[in-house]
């Protein structure tokens, strides 16, 4: 009984805060709307293309954070849903999967598979979260191969799209892979800040209406403004994100114990991975607990 008690406190309590986000970002998308409406009525009046422009700005501005409520809603039902039926123990306990950020995030994407990364200024994978295994094994795949369409949007600030046998001609070995994952199609947007690109939201196997769209931009867009760096923000996607410390902790060690660099002790630590179809977490951790040994 306490178990369930206690299942049923971090249910309520996490998904209350999502609907404070929610609520919270429907506020702004509605005082955004009235600056809209407000600008559109002098445009009336004057005729003034400035006025025109501003209430276009502000209709964007409400759209981004209309999306961004929806995804804090989709959330927190997810999380409610979950502290429902779930048989006892605070998230990760008992065999049941807590529920994930991404999967609304995906959901909003028309498909089960979507994963946001964050990049340094090399564009290297920081962090990833995403919606399913599929997804997350694409993501590992990419940063195994430090190839793929997620690091080419980061690197051209553009989206980037593909399906079918031209996966591969342009990303050799990420085709034949994604092809294993059960995905056939991709599209990586990358998330836009003042600052520069600060990663990635790539979609699998999107509806070809919603692809060929300006939904998943509309939802990259969101993810940055509203999600990683807005009032709100949370890096971690509210625990759903992985941060690839432990690798790096890894190739730091097998430098130090091989005298090669670090970025050759990482790439040892890739190729492993690809060899033993395993992520590169599993291979770095193998290795710091002893079980592992490079040769």
């Amino acid at each position: 009984m306490g178990a369930m008690k206690g299942s049923s406190a971090w249910g309520n309590d996490r998904a209350a805060a999502a609907w404070q986000r929610a609520v919270r970002a429907s506020d702004r998308a509605a005082r955004e709307t009235a600056n809209a409406e407000q600008h559109e009525r002098l445009f009336a009046e004057t005729g003034r293309v400035f006025h025109a422009a501003m209430a276009e700005r502000h209709r964007a501005v409400a759209e981004r954070h209309l999306t961004t409520a929806r995804l804090q809603e989709s959330y927190a039902r997810r999380v409610r849903e979950w502290a429902k039926g779930h048989g006892g123990g605070p998230p990760a306990t008992r065999g049941s999967r807590r529920p994930l950020f991404m999967a609304g995030v995906a959901e909003a994407c028309g498909t089960p598979s979507a994963a946001l990364t964050l990049v340094g200024e090399d564009l290297s994978q920081l962090a990833v979260a995403a919606s399913d295994r599929p997804s997350r094994g694409a993501q590992d795949l990419e940063y195994v191969l430090t190839a793929g369409p997620g690091r080419d949007a980061a690197r051209s600030r553009r989206r980037v799209s593909a399906s079918g046998p031209p996966i591969e001609e342009r990303w050799p070995g990420y085709g034949s892979g994604l092809a294993a994952l059960g995905l056939s199609s991709v599209v990586a947007l990358p998330l836009r800040a003042a600052a520069g690109c600060i990663g990635t939201l790539t979609v699998f196997d999107p509806p070809s209406a919603l692809a060929g769209s300006g939904a998943l931009d509309e939802v990259a867009a969101a993810l940055t403004a509203g999600v990683l760096l807005g009032p709100d923000a949370d890096p971690g996607l509210y625990g759903g994100a992985d941060i690839r410390a432990a690798v790096h902790q890894a190739a730091g060690a097998l430098s130090e114990q091989t005298g090669r660099s670090v970025g050759d002790a990482l790439a040892l630590i890739k190729a492993r991975a690809f060899a033993l179809d395993e992520s590169p977490e599993s291979v770095a951790l193998s290795f710091l607990s002893g079980k592992l040994k490079f040769r």
